[in-house]
């Protein structure tokens, strides 16, 4: 498969306040997914994997202790998903997601990063249909063949699998993501993933080159300045 993907946390790497906003944006996550589901990882599955993938970007405990009593106490901020496509410079597909207590601040805010870099927010599915909602599974030791076998025999709906230098990775639908991870520490034991995360992948990329190189660095800066905004998927290469 070949395609590259990348954590949040780079993408915003050059922000100099870069980890205050990422434990910000794990603890709207975290509260919004502890309210919904319960705060017992035990019983919420998606909330042990985004607990595991906080620690895993070090984000202090104390945050995320904070945002589970914040669920517990009821009340609070009512977040909800939303979700934002359209073309950014170079004309490379963009998928912005975000957590809004006000949809109509965020679109708003969203709508303005596209249009100060000339570029055009579009309609809900004017893009997403050239990305693969993935679960991206990575970790190291054991062999292709093992991995894929043991899948199999889970039944698990594997997109593909990569092994370079060691690092073993596993793409499936996003909605395999509990079932692939239990099929694998069934197989091999417990197991230290070094990415564990769902993504949207772009199908085919954009080459991003001459001046459409620093409006694309300040179009995702930009961006992730945005509290409401979690993640930014694009299908952009340079």
């Amino acid at each position: 498969m070949g395609r590259a993907y990348q954590n949040r946390k780079e993408s915003m790497a050059k922000t100099a306040d870069a980890k205050t906003k990422i434990y910000s944006k794990y603890a709207r996550e975290i509260y919004v997914c502890a309210k919904s589901g319960g705060v017992d990882p035990s019983g919420n599955l998606s909330l042990r994997g985004l607990m595991d993938r906080a620690k895993k970007d070090q984000v202090p405990g104390h945050v995320i202790d904070k945002a589970l009593d914040k669920a517990k106490g009821g009340g609070g901020e009512d977040f909800s998903v939303a979700r934002y496509e359209g073309f950014g410079p170079g004309n490379c597909m963009v998928i912005v997601e975000c957590l809004t207590d006000n949809p109509n601040r965020t679109f708003g805010d969203v709508r303005q990063c596209f249009t100060k870099t000339k570029t055009k927010i579009g309609t809900s599915g004017s893009v997403s249909h050239m990305f693969d909602h993935c679960v991206i599974l990575a970790f190291k030791g054991h062999d292709e063949e093992s991995v894929l076998e043991a899948l199999m025999m889970a039944d698990v709906d594997v997109t593909d699998i990569e092994d370079e230098d060691g690092m073993i990775t596993v793409f499936a639908p996003h909605t395999e993501s509990f079932k692939a991870k239990q099929a694998l520490i069934e197989a091999f034991g417990e197991i230290d993933f070094e990415v564990d995360a769902i993504q949207f992948l772009p199908q085919t990329t954009t080459e991003i080159s001459g001046d459409d190189l620093p409006l694309f660095e300040r179009f995702l800066d930009m961006l992730n300045d945005l509290d409401d905004v979690q993640n930014v998927y694009h299908s952009a290469e340079y």
